[in-house]
């Protein structure tokens, strides 16, 4: 069986654990992932002629990623043959759907299942002024960050790039917003208009798969989703920061948290691995961040933990020191079942936030989307495990032994 690289981090560098692919009991390949020359490696390999396979590869990938088609039947500027033989050997497919939840304030949240049967989530948040699809990119999470209810689960595996990619198809079928014949909606003419990863896992640590799903969403022929609507969220990978704005080239959000090492190292722990200093430093050199493309620190507000007076001030200064375009999320603690921490209350968020804008940096405070649904920042985790508090204990023991 065929078997496909997944790296999670170990003493000191990423380290790559192969897996089994899932073989479709059929036989039939997803075309959903595959990049334009994949696809038509892949039709040739089918048994497409080699001087056809480009535009076919070309029609294929209109149907598929412009029009959202799943049926090969109804790509009716290829020859009834070749759709044909399309059928027979490969689907187009969507990640299964276990169970949808919609919360009081419109938020939608979709458990989903891979073909290996593992699960995780994603969320799409209305606004009146755009469309936010939280994506996954990983099923559990390599990282412990206390205060996230993802953090309690192990790293099961990568997600793939149609994985990825799957979770932008779903979430437009499911808001009805492929074009249809002679209609061409932009973005900005959407409801889902933007895209964050922010879901389950850390991003940088499954690089190649969000490069690539990435890529594809972004392609003008495609999706066709602006790079300037798109923000990768790192808890501070910084060795692969550099490299995703160079290569992937989107807005960057940074989870600091927190601006006190003994602090973050708590309820950051990667933190012991790239401080700090050496994280505002990748901050400071990221491709193409300025003053029209800031890049977002999520601060997540706890109570007597990381919200005093004191603490806004050193945010000030630290983004200051490294002359940073940047600017503030703050973060309402959403809580979840066992967790330690409570949310910093209003007045104390309301006076941290009113710091950092004397600083001359915005800081908006998020409004709590999904809370009645566990959609919220940080409460993404998937019911693959029931696990006892000690099997939480011990997970997060390994996961900072591995990062040590």
């Amino acid at each position: 069986m065929p078997t496909a690289a997944m790296t999670i981090p170990g003493g000191a560098d990423p380290v790559p654990v192969p897996r089994a692919q899932t073989v479709r009991e059929d036989g039939r390949v997803d075309l959903v992932g595959l990049n334009k020359a994949e696809m038509a490696a892949a039709l040739i390999a089918a048994g497409v002629p080699e001087k056809q396979a480009r535009l076919r590869a070309k029609q294929v990938w209109h149907w598929i990623y412009h029009r959202g088609l799943t049926d090969f039947a109804g790509m009716t500027d290829i020859a009834k043959d070749t759709r044909a033989l399309l059928a027979e050997r490969f689907v187009v497919g969507r990640p299964e759907v276990t169970q949808q939840q919609v919360s009081t304030d419109g938020t939608r949240k979709w458990l989903l299942k891979t073909d290996d049967g593992n699960e995780y989530e994603m969320v799409f948040i209305p606004d009146a002024d755009r469309g936010t699809l939280c994506v996954s990119s990983q099923v559990g999470c390599t990282l412990n960050c206390r205060f996230c209810y993802t953090g309690t689960m192990k790293l099961v595996r990568n997600l793939t790039a149609g994985e990825i990619v799957g979770q932008v198809m779903l979430a437009r079928d499911a808001l009805g917003e492929w074009p249809q014949p002679g209609e061409d909606l932009t973005g900005e003419a959407r409801m889902l208009s933007n895209i964050v990863m922010m879901g389950m896992g850390e991003p940088l640590y499954n690089f190649d798969n969000v490069s690539k799903g990435l890529g594809i969403v972004m392609d003008e022929t495609g999706l066709a989703l602006s790079r300037r609507r798109i923000t990768l969220s790192t808890s501070g990978v910084v060795p692969m920061m550099a490299r995703a704005g160079a290569e992937i080239g989107v807005n960057l959000a940074v989870s600091l948290h927190a601006v006190t090492k003994d602090v973050r190292d708590e309820i950051v722990p990667i933190n012991r691995k790239y401080g700090i200093d050496e994280l505002l430093k990748a901050c400071a050199a990221y491709p193409g961040a300025n003053n029209a493309r800031r890049i977002t620190f999520e601060y997540v507000m706890l109570k007597d933990k990381n919200d005093s007076d004191e603490d806004a001030r050193e945010l000030v200064r630290l983004i200051r020191k490294y002359n940073l375009p940047a600017k503030v999320n703050l973060i309402p603690f959403n809580p979840w079942p066992g967790v330690a921490y409570e949310c910093s209350d209003d007045a104390r968020i309301a006076r941290f936030s009113d710091i950092i804008y004397k600083g001359g940096i915005s800081a908006p405070v998020r409004t709590p989307r999904g809370r009645d649904i566990m959609a919220a920042c940080g409460q993404l985790k998937s019911e693959s495990e029931k696990l006892s508090r000690a099997d939480l204990d011990r997970i997060a023991a390994e996961k900072q032994a591995a990062l040590a």
